[in-house]
């Protein structure tokens, strides 16, 4: 494990902003990455992120670079960039970080082209880092702004969690450890494109009823598919998983399920993107889940449904009839 030292954080979006403020109030020196000159502007001389994270005053010994190896060399980095920019970003570091660096992925998806986990892309990529994930139920906007908020933070060495976790979390920013990477990546990641589904039920106006069954029957599939690769069923029924599904599925806040709102209401996938700066992780792992169930053998409709949708092959309307006229069977 890494000696204590600067915080690295590499992505300056609304979550990375939000993990670095945080980690900054609770006393650690920390330096945030961001692609976008006008970011790192805007951190460090008006101590705002205006493009991302706006109306959230930033501490002032916060500071930004647009040097990655500047911040590479941080013995413990936060990976926020988009689930989809996990290997080249990985890439990008290689040569740069030292052997034992713990890197933490924030990120919550699996790799589009190849259906694999984020961790396992980083262990291809970076195979001298000591990998860690963060997830959760957690809107950016409510943890930069202090209120409370539970997340996972999963490590295989229990010694490395507690002292990791200590470090990041903050007085309203609690953090339970866990040593199952693998669940706490596949429910960061399901949920997601099942969060498209919730938003399709919301926007096409079909009811509370109708939306409590897609979030259980969503959560069925979670569980079947976490199984199958391994997770543990406790990590599934915590906090990133069932908790993180709640949060998501349940408020427009969320930019997936606004996005499948959007879709229910009748505007085009293309539209909905075009007018968005931030990245909804759901129209990209759709595919991969989908891909990997069925070489599982594993049925997941809902994910099938979303999928068909924002790939064009089926119509909002289609899919709905489609799911509801499945043949009748046991619960469980």
């Amino acid at each position: 494990m890494s000696a204590p030292g600067r915080i690295g954080v590499i992505g300056g979006g609304a979550w990375g902003t939000a993990l670095a403020q945080t980690a900054r109030l609770g006393g650690s020196d920390v330096l945030l990455w961001a692609r976008e000159p006008e970011v790192v502007a805007d951190i460090n001389v008006q101590h705002r992120n205006s493009l991302f994270l706006p109306d959230v005053p930033l501490d002032a010994g916060l500071k930004a670079t647009a040097d990655l190896s500047e911040i590479a060399h941080c013995p413990t980095l936060l990976l926020v960039c988009p689930a989809q920019h996990v290997r080249s970003t990985a890439l990008a570091l290689a040569g740069k970080i030292r052997t034992g660096t713990t890197i933490v992925i924030c990120a919550k998806g699996l790799e589009q082209a190849t259906g694999k986990l984020l961790g396992s892309v980083l262990a291809e990529e970076l195979p001298e880092a000591s990998p860690a994930v963060l997830s959760g139920p957690s809107f950016a906007a409510d943890v930069a702004r202090g209120l409370p908020t539970a997340v996972t933070l999963a490590v295989t060495d229990a010694a490395q969690g507690r002292v990791l976790a200590e470090r990041l979390a903050g007085r309203h920013f609690r953090i339970y450890w866990s040593d199952d990477l693998i669940g706490t990546q596949l429910g960061g990641a399901v949920k997601n494109v099942l969060a498209i589904a919730a938003g399709i039920v919301d926007g096409r106006e079909l009811g509370a009823s109708a939306h409590a069954a897609l979030v259980t029957r969503g959560f069925s599939e979670l569980r079947r598919f976490g199984e199958a690769l391994g997770a543990r069923n406790d990590t599934l029924m915590g906090l990133s998983g069932l908790g993180d599904l709640l949060l998501t599925c349940g408020s427009a806040q969320s930019r997936n399920m606004s996005l499948g709102r959007a879709l229910g209401q009748g505007k085009s996938l293309a539209d909905i993107l075009g007018e968005r700066r931030s990245v909804a992780e759901g129209v990209f792992t759709a595919a991969a889940v989908v891909r990997r169930a069925r070489e599982l053998g594993l049925e997941m409709p809902i994910c099938e449904a979303v999928l068909a949708i924002v790939d064009g092959k089926l119509t909002v309307d289609a899919a709905i009839d489609a799911l509801l006229s499945r043949p009748l069977k046991a619960e469980g």
